[in-house]
């Protein structure tokens, strides 16, 4: 049996782990809808495939606005009213009859969820303490499994009616979560002003930059949200076209993915008490250049798409692994400047998700070579980062 103080633990895991659901169910939701919206709205299916970058873009502006405002005026306010005006801007998305109000009205969702969604390592680290890395890995555990069932939800709900349910649902989800924070969202921090940072908006993000070490957490953390994104933006080209493989397949494929995501990190959480962040981070950059070595060599030797699910699986897993202690390292180094550090870490994340889809289109050749490639250039950044990190702290 659990005791009280266990149980409070796991619903506050829980209900921070709703809170930065937010992005992935506004994200991969309305996926199955994308050709309804376009004949509604009578445009070209590209301009509402823009409405996701233009998501990407508020969320990361607002990440990198409200990281420094939470740590200066404290984070509950900023989660409430977030939430809030996420829910407020998907009703109004869903009754939206022209397509310029409906992309402002995306941009306004994604600033209010960017508001929510950075304090909340802040309130990992205030709840989990020095077990913050296994905190992480328990809340992007959860996490994960909304982009696993936004699509599959998306299109129970479009089988139901119209696309507009979508967005009425996403407003509900939003006032599920907000009555859930007025309540229960109520940590020390939150009324005792001595422990929030003093320094201003720009100074809040030099001294994070200043810190020493941190830059090369940041980038390990960017390298692996790249390769991360390449898979997103290419993995549908690489099965479907390459491969000739049908919807269905790469769908089993896409979920299968999923799970070696949501194993890693699993794995991660029952190992860290034992290791600790840095080694696990370091074993599992090692195993990723690895797989993504095994990579590109069945690609090169053009052998087929069984070999790619092989080398993919497991390094889908040591990425994730890579991506929670790389940002847990650096949430750690920080006591008043947790949300600067996640605005940093989250603008980052979000600006190498636009990176990936130029860069692949570069390097297109028609095969998997270019996909799996990025992937291995990735890593090898990211341990290059690890390497140089190390020897510098080995000549302090």
């Amino acid at each position: 049996m659990y005791s009280a103080a266990q149980m409070k633990l796991l619903f506050l895991t829980v209900m921070l782990s709703t809170i930065i659901a937010i992005t992935p169910f506004s994200t991969d939701l309305y996926l199955p809808a994308m050709t309804n919206m376009a004949s509604d709205f009578k445009v070209h299916i590209t301009l509402i495939q823009q409405s996701l970058s233009l998501f990407f873009a508020g969320f990361g502006l607002g990440m990198f606005i409200f990281g420094p405002l939470i740590d200066r005026w404290g984070r509950r306010q900023f989660v409430i009213w977030g939430i809030f005006g996420f829910m407020l801007a998907s009703v109004l998305a869903a009754f939206s009859t022209q397509i310029e109000w409906f992309l402002t009205l995306r941009f306004i969702q994604a600033l209010s969820g960017a508001a929510a969604t950075v304090a909340i390592p802040g309130y990992i680290k205030e709840l989990y303490g020095k077990d913050t890395p296994k905190g992480m890995s328990y809340v992007n555990l959860i996490m994960m499994l909304a982009p696993l069932i936004a699509p599959l939800v998306g299109s129970l709900i479009m089988g139901l009616g119209q696309w507009n349910l979508i967005f009425l649902f996403l407003a509900g989800y939003g006032l599920i979560i907000f009555i859930l924070s007025v309540v229960w969202l109520r940590f020390p921090s939150d009324h005792q002003s001595h422990n929030r940072s003093q320094l201003s908006f720009i100074k809040n993000y030099q001294m994070v930059f200043s810190t020493p070490g941190v830059k090369l957490d940041i980038l390990t953390s960017f390298f692996a949200s790249f390769a991360f994104f390449c898979y997103i933006t290419d993995s549908s080209f690489v099965f479907m076209q390459v491969f000739g493989l049908d919807k269905y397949t790469f769908s089993l494929i896409f979920a299968s993915n999923v799970g070696a995501l949501i194993l890693g990190s699993f794995i991660n959480g029952r190992l860290l008490d034992r290791y600790g962040s840095a080694k696990l981070l370091a074993a599992a950059t090692l195993l990723a250049m690895m797989t993504a070595s095994g990579l590109v060599t069945v690609n090169v030797l053009g052998l087929s798409y069984y070999y790619t699910i092989l080398t993919l699986l497991p390094f889908m897993g040591c990425l994730w692994v890579m991506s929670v202690n790389a940002d847990s390292i650096v949430y750690m180094q920080f006591k008043k400047e947790v949300g600067t550090a996640s605005a940093v870490i989250g603008t980052l994340k979000f600006g190498s998700g636009a990176l990936s889809g130029p860069l692949l289109a570069l390097f297109h050749s028609g095969t998997a070579v270019p996909f799996s490639g990025l992937l291995l250039s990735a890593v090898v950044m990211a341990c290059l980062c690890q390497w140089m990190n190390a020897f510098l702290k080995s000549r302090r």
